[in-house]
């Protein structure tokens, strides 16, 4: 099956920033104009967007994971600092390793003056890709960025400012707009109308009175200045809860454990509440979840398949999350239903047959997950006969999670059929199986009209 499932990046590392309009605006040191390239006159750049700049270039903060033994940069990312005695905030997935690896990794944040100086990690939120960070040194009190109240509302088409350190080059702000929150997202996100990229993980997005709004996080790869930001309020939720907590020196496994199990939780509960709709392919009536829940692709025809009709459908539920070595905590599902009045019943059950065999499944094992175990069954419902395996991966490190996979077929037609998948990563074991019984119900034979 192929995958129209839309893109993201998390934006750790990277590239140039670029402004609205095509401008770039590049961080530069106060009093020093842009150089000319080829003789012509530099590019005209935002007085808001240089302003914005001016006012926060000292509250921003690069922050890079090097590892212990040679001390080579393993990830760059983008911070501010959020209070006086030198607390920051930035993504989570900026810090993982901080959180999974600190006998390997230490951290570092290198202010706009380039004197590195180490920090410690103190919190972090997986749910909304935050994290918490301590500088260690006592030092002078430093400046920071406020966030702005939840009582001001923002309006579409506001513009905003969004601050970071693309791939290492310097400190840079890209000017965009305000577009509302991502529809489907399952936890809130701005929707950003401008340009971040990597390396601005985790550095701020403030408004006009430069207030933060929101955090960088990430982009889509098939679109242009589509990106997508951390509501403020989430980071000021973790700042209150944890400023004062002391810093996590071992292995954070179980802590982000704890927080992918509420994760799916939610997940189940939401799916399983919700009811799917009802897709017709012949007389079969197909579970797809709703609109409202999940985005959605067709297709029909394959080009490469032109003696039966194929209709595809793939969907997800836009609920994954970035838990340092893997992405998980997410749901898909597709399925393809066949059409083939002229084949044969043996030529039919053939490539039908093959079909089937063509899905794969996680069957050896890797330094993070087990191999897969399955189980077949035949099953019936409602007088259709159907044929259904269920796998399960065990994450090594996420005790108590698996990956989990049902895949069905109808057996009831020599000429036609459909056959479903869903897989469901990072869940429990009762909830993977409440999801494939709940899926696997889904399925009708409603008869020809």
């Amino acid at each position: 099956m192929f995958d129209l499932f839309p893109r993201l990046r998390r934006i750790s590392a990277g590239l140039f920033v670029a402004g609205l309009c095509g401008v770039t605006v590049l961080a530069q040191e106060a009093g020093k104009p842009a150089v000319p390239r080829n003789g012509q006159e530099p590019a005209q750049v935002s007085h808001d967007a240089q302003r914005a700049y001016e006012s926060s270039r000292d509250k921003l903060v690069q922050i890079r994971t090097l590892l212990r033994n040679t001390n080579t940069q393993s990830s760059v990312g983008s911070g501010f600092f959020v209070s006086q005695d030198g607390l920051i905030i930035t993504n989570f997935h900026v810090a993982s390793q901080l959180a999974l690896e600190p006998d390997r990794y230490r951290g570092v944040y290198v202010p706009v003056d380039g004197k590195q100086a180490d920090v410690e990690l103190l919190a972090f939120d997986v749910l909304h890709d935050l994290a918490l960070l301590r500088v260690k040194d006592v030092g002078p009190q430093r400046p920071v960025l406020a966030f702005r109240g939840k009582d001001v509302a923002l309006q579409r088409g506001e513009r905003l400012y969004s601050l970071g350190n693309p791939l290492d080059i310097g400190f840079a702000v890209t000017e965009g707009t305000y577009n509302g929150l991502v529809q489907r997202s399952f936890y809130p996100r701005i929707f950003f109308g401008g340009a971040i990229n990597p390396g601005m993980s985790g550095g701020p997005v403030i408004d006009e009175a430069g207030l933060v709004i929101g955090i960088n996080v990430s982009k889509r790869l098939d679109g242009e200045l589509v990106s997508f930001l951390v509501p403020a309020e989430f980071a000021q939720a973790l700042l209150a809860r944890s400023a004062t907590a002391p810093a996590l020196t071992r292995k954070a496994h179980a802590e982000v454990t704890r927080q992918l199990t509420a994760h799916q939780d939610q997940v189940t509960q939401r799916f399983t509440s919700t009811p799917f709709k009802a897709q017709r392919h012949g007389g079969y009536s197909v579970p797809v979840p709703d609109d409202a829940l999940a985005r959605c692709w067709g297709r029909a025809r394959d080009p490469d398949f032109k003696a039966f009709d194929l209709e595809r459908t793939n969907c997800q539920l836009d609920s994954q999350l970035f838990a340092g070595e893997t992405t998980t905590g997410f749901i898909r599902v597709r399925y393809e239903a066949y059409g083939a009045p002229k084949f044969s019943a043996l030529r039919f059950a053939r490539m039908y047959s093959d079909s089937m065999g063509n899905e794969p499944f996680a069957v050896r094992a890797t330094s993070r997950m087990t191999a897969a175990e399955c189980s077949e069954r035949f099953i019936d419902r409602d007088g259709m006969a159907m044929r259904a395996v269920v796998c399960m991966n065990a994450y090594r490190k996420f005790h108590g999670l698996y990956n989990v996979s049902v895949l069905v077929t109808s057996l009831n037609r020599p000429t036609q059929g459909v056959q479903g998948r869903l897989d469901a990563h990072g869940f429990s074991f009762d909830n993977g199986l409440a999801l494939v019984a709940y899926y696997l119900n889904g399925f009708k034979w409603e008869g020809t009209r």
